[in-house]
């Protein structure tokens, strides 16, 4: 199951139509397996959810159910990957904003080492 809605997420990138459903689900499941992967642990956006995957034994270490700050940072990894379809940029000059997803993630991320 999704950590954001589909339609939060059409909603955080101003989309209205319909025909770029399948683009945004895609960058969307990157955005939260990016997530994930920042925090070194699974994410669930149920308490059920990440019971079930308890019980199953697909939780890994230390999982956690996604509050509001990690439904930001997924939003704004979201975002950048929905404006940005490119490798590259020409012409324009880029700077990380702060405040970003990782400020979001960071007090929440696990494992990292000595």
């Amino acid at each position: 199951m999704s950590i954001v809605a589909l339609d939060m997420a059409k909603s955080h990138l101003r989309v209205t139509w319909a025909s770029e459903d399948q683009l945004i689900g895609l960058y969307l499941a990157a955005a939260e397996g990016a997530a994930a992967s920042f925090l070194n642990r699974q994410i669930y956006a149920t308490q059920a959810d990440m019971d079930a995957a308890v019980l199953a034994g697909t939780a890994g270490d230390d999982p956690m159910v996604a509050n509001m700050q990690i439904q930001a940072a997924i939003l704004l990894i979201l975002g950048h990957l929905y404006s940005n379809r490119e490798n590259t940029v020409v012409g324009a000059t880029v700077a990380e904003l702060p405040q970003g997803a990782h400020d979001l993630l960071w007090p929440y991320r696990v494992g990292l080492g000595v």
